[in-house]
């Protein structure tokens, strides 16, 4: 598989690039600047290894139109992720093509660190309808980063999705393609007494089934098992939340586990 990836510019200039034939290295030599994007191009339907970000490390991806336009995060949109990332003068930057025991492994098939708010063809993506005073501490995509601190809520890594108290909010984790999963988890933000919770979900999945579901107030891990179902997606709705004082209850991260279908 032929392989690139450039640093672009805000205006488009290319600020350094690197080809390769299944893998490809970049050591971009300078201060990412606001505008500054980081371009990955492969094949549609492909599987990459994307670093980009050494402090953020390597994460498996579908590419489903074949490329990844990555926005550096500045201002707001940098406080839910690790303050080490994206600065100083020097970034490695590698994609390789995914090995085929990476890929059909037994894995959580929701994780993404390199989503994005917008879709980027690059998947897992997770949407909502509704997203707490539309701040990056509270996007949807804090649900499948992969950091599990849930003891407070705000700056990483303790970003969530947070619903701004709506009852019919929804999170939809879209793959890009079809995959057999059997699992999720599901770890609710519990910085309680600040945090209320959700007593009861409804899990709605590509396939038109639909499971409920009661959760526990815990900050742990929550499992749900079910027969293996071929989805495309997954959705959280119907979010009933406890009778608790507290208005506030949100997701820190779900989990989905499965093979490639």
């Amino acid at each position: 598989m032929r392989l690139s990836c450039k640093v672009l510019a805000g205006d488009g200039m290319i600020l350094g690039s690197a080809l390769g034939e299944d893998e490809v290295y970049l050591v971009y030599q300078g201060e990412f600047q606001e505008g500054s994007q980081i371009v990955v191009e492969g094949e549609k339907n492909s599987f990459v290894v994307l670093q980009l970000d050494d402090v953020l490390g390597e994460e498996l991806v579908f590419l489903k139109e074949g490329s990844l336009n990555f926005q550096i995060p500045f201002g707001e949109k940098r406080v839910c992720y690790s303050p080490r990332s994206f600065i100083g003068e020097r970034h490695l930057i590698t994609v390789r093509k995914a090995r085929a025991e990476e890929i059909n492994s037994y894995r959580n098939l929701a994780r993404n660190r390199y989503d994005q708010h917008k879709d980027t063809g690059c998947f897992p993506h997770a949407t909502a309808n509704v997203e707490t005073r539309g701040e990056a501490v509270f996007a949807a995509r804090n649900a499948i980063d992969g950091w599990k601190a849930n003891d407070y809520h705000g700056e990483w890594p303790y970003g969530s999705w947070g619903i701004n108290r709506n009852p019919d909010a929804v999170i939809c984790v879209n793959f890009g393609r079809e995959i057999l999963a059997d699992k999720l988890v599901i770890y609710l933000r519990a910085d309680f007494p600040h945090d209320s919770w959700w007593k009861e979900i409804t899990i709605q999945f590509s396939d038109g089934t639909t499971i409920t579901c009661q959760l526990e107030k815990t900050g742990k891990g929550q499992e749900i098992c079910f027969e293996k179902k071929r989805i495309e997606w997954v959705q959280l709705e119907k979010l009933i939340k406890a009778d608790d004082p507290s208005p506030f209850p949100a997701l820190t991260q779900i989990e989905v586990y499965g093979v490639e279908g």
